[in-house]
């Protein structure tokens, strides 16, 4: 696949701790082209968790480049914030501002970091309210809200912002099983409208249905990456069979 449309390449990543005792990442080498739904997979402790947020630079990399959109957010002079403004973040907690609305949660970074009119915000949040079901909660408080209704409002909060691209970690860890539904029917939506997105999760059946790319991640190495059927079906790697016979 040629590199003319992807809109992150990751080139080289590692990130060590401890003055490299641990290497959280070593070595990661990817490309996210447009409209990719890259679902990445592995065992607690892999790497998965900071791949992601080394993406966005939560987590700062020991070593190598990021390329977002042209631009090297690695590199010096950077505005980082004007980058993550492009790029939505959806943790496991939903980080949600107890003492606002649902509608004020969702127009305050419109607002004060876009510098967005406060009605065509609040009418970009309703109208994004009502696409995950949630049009009628506007005027609740946070603690109102199930944790599965949270999560969708902490994925509108993130596309209110009109990103390029959707990062996920382990969005549905933190919700009771029966919550968790909503929150993946909400991002298959955004799959099936061409969302670029970038998703760190458990749930394998919708790695399986979902993603165009499945991305195998073990020892902060990518060890495995193909579609669906390639890393399901027709694993090559005895540490992905392995990882697979323990959770399939």
């Amino acid at each position: 696949m040629t590199n003319d449309n992807a809109l992150i390449q990751v080139r080289g990543l590692k990130k060590y701790y401890n003055y490299g005792a641990i290497k959280a990442l070593d070595g990661i080498d990817i490309d996210i082209h447009k409209g990719d739904v890259m679902v990445v997979i592995g065992p607690s402790g892999s790497g998965k968790s900071t791949f992601l947020r080394s993406l966005n630079l939560l987590e700062v990399p020991t070593e190598g480049s990021i390329v977002f959109d042209g631009v090297d957010i690695t590199g010096t002079n950077i505005n980082l914030d004007e980058y993550r403004q492009e790029m939505g973040m959806v943790f496991q907690h939903f980080n949600l501002f107890p003492h606002k609305t649902i509608l004020e949660n969702l127009t305050l970074a419109p607002v004060l970091v876009k510098h967005m009119n406060p009605k065509d915000a609040e009418e970009k949040a309703r109208a994004l309210l009502k696409r995950v079901g949630l049009e009628n909660r506007a005027d609740a408080y946070p603690v109102q809200l199930s944790g599965g209704q949270q999560q969708r409002v902490a994925i509108v909060r993130a596309l209110c912002m009109d990103p390029k691209v959707m990062l996920f970690d382990e969005p549905t860890s933190a919700l009771d099983p029966e919550m968790v539904g909503e929150v993946l029917d909400v991002m298959k939506e955004l799959a099936i409208g061409g969302m670029t997105m970038v998703c760190v999760t458990h749930e394998m059946g919708f790695a399986r249905e979902v993603g165009n790319r499945v991305v195998f991640v073990d020892g902060g190495k990518i060890i495995e990456q193909g579609t669906p059927t390639d890393i399901f079906e027709h694993p090559k790697s005895a540490r992905l069979q392995d990882f697979l016979s323990k959770i399939l």
